[in-house]
């Protein structure tokens, strides 16, 4: 099984070049890095965690500019974000930069979807939070127009774009319904999610990673039901705080992949995290 790690990197925690370089020396798989653009003094969204919303969240570091010093002094060590809220983005920008960085990076990064906690942060963005699952699954049909191979329109309910040159292109062709690099979608299971991840995603990024021996079934069938193969679904814990017993049982569900949680923190403490999780490798 391969181990992946994220971590909350601020100004205040071990440097992204510091980091990816430990852990490609150390062997493991990747680094996923998650996205707050602000986080509003005035807001009423509760943590989903619960209690008050931890320092580091709105301290993140800019996960693609944080990414690309990561690829540039590593060789083949994963990239992944977790996740890109694509609701709050320019979908045309967007996807210049997911495809730049994955060309730069010779076809290493996972794209993570995610949808977002924050109604403030989002309506700072212009989003409506009852129309953000629709208006992000517009956007990566843009995105993957200015992906396609031959300039491509796209005529949507939130956005469009004419046929246009755009380069570079992802790494990854395109498979079945996707386009672009590996994509992930995170959120809670259910019917909308597995709807989505089933159109236009190449698997599923459960938080936390509980219940799947209840959800996996459902999400398998939704997907054969959308005539994809069922060999290619890819499903990846995330934020995982692992355990032998629980990777043991990620592995009898045929999940390949699990992505470690590292502590926001300096690089002391980061480094002996890696030293406890190397058991896992």
């Amino acid at each position: 099984m391969r181990i992946a790690v994220t971590i909350f990197l601020t100004d205040e925690t071990v440097a992204p070049v510091r980091l990816a370089r430990e852990l490609e020396a150390r062997g493991f798989a990747g680094l996923y890095l998650p996205e707050h653009t602000h986080i509003p003094v005035e807001r009423t969204t509760p943590y989903p965690a619960g209690g008050d919303l931890p320092r580091e969240y709105g301290r993140t570091l800019d996960p693609f500019v944080a990414l690309g010093q990561a690829a540039a002094v590593t060789e083949g060590l994963g990239l992944g974000t977790g996740i890109t809220l694509v609701a709050q983005h320019d979908p045309i920008d967007l996807a210049k930069q997911i495809a730049t960085l994955d060309h730069l990076s010779g076809g290493r990064l996972t794209l993570g979807v995610g949808f977002g906690w924050n109604v403030e942060e989002a309506a700072d963005h212009g989003v409506l939070w009852r129309s953000r699952r629709e208006l992000t699954r517009d956007r990566m049909a843009l995105m993957r127009a200015l992906w396609a191979d031959e300039p491509t329109a796209y005529e949507g309910e939130f956005g469009s774009v004419r046929a246009s040159s755009a380069y570079p292109k992802p790494v990854q062709k395109p498979r079945g319904p996707v386009a672009g690099p590996r994509t992930l979608v995170g959120g809670a299971a259910g019917p909308k999610l597995f709807a989505h991840i089933a159109e236009y995603a190449d698997g599923w990024m459960p938080i936390g990673g509980r219940g799947l021996t209840e959800t996996l079934p459902v999400l398998r069938s939704v997907w054969a039901d959308a005539g994809r193969d069922p060999a290619a679904l890819q499903v990846v814990p995330y934020a995982v705080f692992p355990s032998p017993g629980k990777l043991a049982h990620y592995a009898e569900l045929g999940i390949e992949e699990v992505v470690v949680q590292l502590p926001p923190a300096g690089e002391a403490e980061v480094l002996g995290a890696l030293d406890a999780y190397a058991e896992y490798l």
